[in-house]
């Protein structure tokens, strides 16, 4: 046998360095290729990488949380093998699934997640990830479906996929034990995100030192840059949402039975967004030094509480998709961010972002801005409260809308032109607004 050094991978043209997040294999370990041996962190997305060879893993180069170029070494095997071309043929996969690794390492692994989510992006009994070819289990895969898919439609499949609810677990109440999709929904909760620290462990007078994971290290330097490079200005106008809330209540029962989706009100807000952003250009922007660069593209980045942290995955053309696209695109990122399946792709190339802290119950915030973009909004929380139309009052349902922009690119008019076209798109929202 001999001593080969491997390389930490490209996965993407952008990405020029990669985090080494945990290493799943020790030293002195028997590897087989295609095991998972280490998981990378790129732009806040967590990959795992597998074994390109099968042998002892002699030596770990790159240390747990140090940041690496792409092709720097990583580790030394002892091994027989010559090393998996970097470029193999990618086995034949469905356009809709999706996948936890990106770049080459998708190509050596089956398509198959830490949810045991299957080829088609069916769930299976599996928990495990499976990181071996694809050709080797996809029969088993196959066998272990059989017994919960009879028993979905495939709206309900769908439903139980996107709220990473495993069918296995739910007792159906259908017509022989069929799972309907009232028995998806009784089990959908909202997530609750595990407090970073034990409250037990604060009992005794040490303080706690919290490590820093490699994803809150990409955080905040990326909140200190925006926070040094950008000039940020704040602004906020209230918003009469009750056509809004009237709209979304006629649909969503039909909604969610046909397109098997929660149809929130991000959607709708979304939407009034990118149409603003067209009539406002200099919003979708980008500060260029001694240029402003008028970005043609609009790609909505969401920001969004992952298991390790905020992550913002974007829509990209998020102006060609309609509401019920956009519902559709909002329900794939989130499955994607719960389930740690986002692609280096998936986040990149937003050029504007919206933040929905309302789900949060806040009321008014002053978010930082995702450099290098020109502005963030936020979505606050609706409440019902007195207005004066006229010389009356009216209880109606209110929200405010956030923004901080880049004071370099644009100043208050431009600012508030913006925020009123928002404002006067959604509170024009009647039943008669087209979703599809």
């Amino acid at each position: 046998s001999m001593a080969l050094i491997i390389e930490l991978p490209h996965v993407g043209e952008s990405v020029v360095e990669g985090t080494i997040g945990k290493w799943l294999k020790k030293p002195g370990d028997q590897i087989e290729r295609y095991d998972p041996l280490v998981e990378i962190v790129t732009d806040k997305v967590t990959m795992e990488m597998p074994s390109p060879v099968s042998g002892v893993l002699s030596r770990i180069i790159a240390e747990e949380g140090q940041t690496i170029p792409m092709g720097a070494p990583i580790a030394e095997f002892e091994t027989d093998d010559s090393p998996a071309p970097s470029e193999p043929k990618p086995p034949p996969e469905p356009a809709s699934s999706s996948v936890g690794t990106t770049g080459y390492l998708v190509k050596n692994v089956a398509p198959v997640g830490p949810t045991g989510g299957g080829p088609d992006g069916e769930p299976t009994i599996s928990d495990t990830p499976i990181s071996t070819p694809a050709s080797s289990n996809s029969t088993v895969i196959q066998s272990q479906r059989q017994s919960s898919s009879q028993r979905l439609s495939p709206a309900v499949r769908r439903l139980a996929q996107e709220n990473n609810i495993d069918v296995n677990t739910i007792q159906g109440t259908g017509v022989g034990g069929r799972i309907t999709r009232d028995d998806v929904m009784a089990s959908i909760s909202m997530p609750q995100p595990a407090p970073a620290v034990n409250a037990s462990d604060l009992a005794n007078n040490e303080d706690t030192i919290l490590k820093i994971t490699p994803i809150r290290k990409m955080i905040a330097e990326a909140m200190v840059r925006s926070v040094n490079q950008i000039p940020h200005a704040w602004s906020t106008i209230e918003t009469d949402v009750s056509n809004l809330v009237d709209a979304r209540s006629a649909h969503r029962q039909n909604f969610s039975e046909k397109e098997a989706v929660e149809l929130t009100y991000l959607p709708f807000i979304i939407k009034m967004v990118v149409e603003s952003l067209r009539e406002n250009p200099t919003l979708n922007a980008t500060w260029g030094g001694d240029t402003i660069i008028l970005k043609n593209r609009i790609n909505i980045g969401v920001a969004m509480a992952g298991p390790e942290g905020l992550i913002v995955p974007v829509i990209k053309d998020a102006d060609k998709l309609s509401i019920v696209g956009l519902a559709h695109a909002l329900s794939d990122l989130t499955f994607k961010v719960r389930n740690k399946k986002l692609s280096v792709e998936d986040v990149q190339d937003g050029t504007f972002t919206v933040n929905n802290t309302g789900v949060l119950g806040s009321i008014i915030s002053q978010p930082i801005i995702n450099y290098p973009q020109a502005a963030i909004l936020t979505t606050e929380a609706i409440q019902k409260k007195p207005i004066v139309i006229g010389d009356g009052i009216a209880i109606r349902s209110i929200m405010n809308l956030c923004m901080s922009f880049d004071h370099r690119i644009n100043d208050g008019a431009e600012s508030s032109a913006f925020l009123q076209s928002i404002k006067r798109r959604i509170e024009s929202i009647n039943l008669d607004t087209p979703v599809y």
